[in-house]
């Protein structure tokens, strides 16, 4: 018989080793001690977490958690429990604990070698799917990490074929798996390289998409430890003024686009300003406009290169 679950001094849920109440060890007592541990350790979302967590451990869904709620577990789903638990407590993102995040409704893979998805960027994939329509387009994703925006937009505009570049391996094969998981590896091929090195051949593209760094070296320290201690630096630092990664891509750029093309590139509202003294150098002729996100915040330039 599985042993009770309990709190003991800030600790994730122990369990005891005599027999317990089958009523004590249950989804949901499981479920609600877990958040309340969550939220000692000031987990900004507790409950959220508890039920991704219970339910990546269990193999349900978290609606099935309530249809299961007086459901007895095991030792052997509570040990995984706890020390998923632990991590979280500790700072580790619920989206690397459990492999996965949901981006543009849609379930992508991600790993501590990649940025976890931002409900931000899926104004990227709304624009980008509204551009192609129903037009054959050629589509380029430049930094792609986990492959979820460029995916996204392969799923949401099945006339447009897509090539993914990263320059870290390790991402690659994870945008990779997304692009064969969620049906679209037909229409998307993913390249490990530096910015557009891979792609130079395969030019030019109609649409460019890119979410490039665009934290400051300065502001690294303050950022939340969540963030800071576990996403990759390499997808996050900008350098000192936070537009390294522009100024390297827009001056590469020119080399896989035409006249005609769109370049779609996210970034920090308070930043943006710089990025389109970037692109009208890269294209002196440009058409530039903003596009704001949920918040109400400029979040993408939009360039039509002229």
């Amino acid at each position: 018989m599985a042993g009770a679950v309990e709190v003991r001094d800030g600790a994730p849920p122990m369990v005891r080793t005599q027999p317990p109440s089958p009523a004590r060890s249950a989804v949901g007592a499981v479920l609600r001690l877990s958040t309340e541990h969550l939220a000692r350790a000031r987990v900004a979302s507790p409950r959220l977490d508890s039920e991704l967590i219970l339910a990546h451990v269990l193999g349900l869904s978290r609606i099935d958690l309530y249809l299961q709620f007086d459901r007895p577990l095991l030792e052997s789903e509570l040990q995984p429990i706890r020390d998923l638990l632990r991590r979280r407590a500790a700072g580790c993102p619920v989206a690397y604990l459990v492999g996965a995040r949901e981006f543009h409704s849609l379930n992508f893979t991600v790993s501590p070698a990649v940025l976890i998805p931002r409900p931000e960027s899926e104004l990227l994939v709304d624009i980008g799917a509204a551009l192609v329509g129903e037009v054959r387009t050629r589509v380029l994703e430049l930094g792609c990490g986990s492959g979820c925006v460029a995916v996204a937009l392969a799923r949401s505009a099945p006339s447009a074929r897509v090539d993914l570049v990263d320059l870290s391996p390790e991402a690659v094969a994870i945008a990779a798996r997304n692009a064969e998981a969620l049906g679209v590896e037909d229409r998307v091929e993913v390249l490990c390289g530096n910015w557009v090195d891979p792609v130079r051949a395969r030019g030019p593209y109609d649409l460019v998409v890119s979410n490039p760094p665009y934290v400051t070296t300065a502001e690294w320290d303050g950022l939340d430890p969540g963030v800071r201690d576990f996403e990759p630096r390499l997808a996050l630092d900008g350098g000192p003024d936070g537009l390294t990664s522009y100024r390297e891509l827009l001056a590469v750029l020119p080399q896989v686009v035409r006249p005609g093309s769109v370049v779609l590139l996210e970034g920090d509202p308070r930043r943006l300003g710089g990025v389109d003294e970037l692109a009208r150098a890269a294209w002196p002729a440009a058409e530039t406009s903003l596009h704001r996100d949920l918040s109400g915040r400029d979040r993408v330039l939009e360039v039509l290169v002229r």
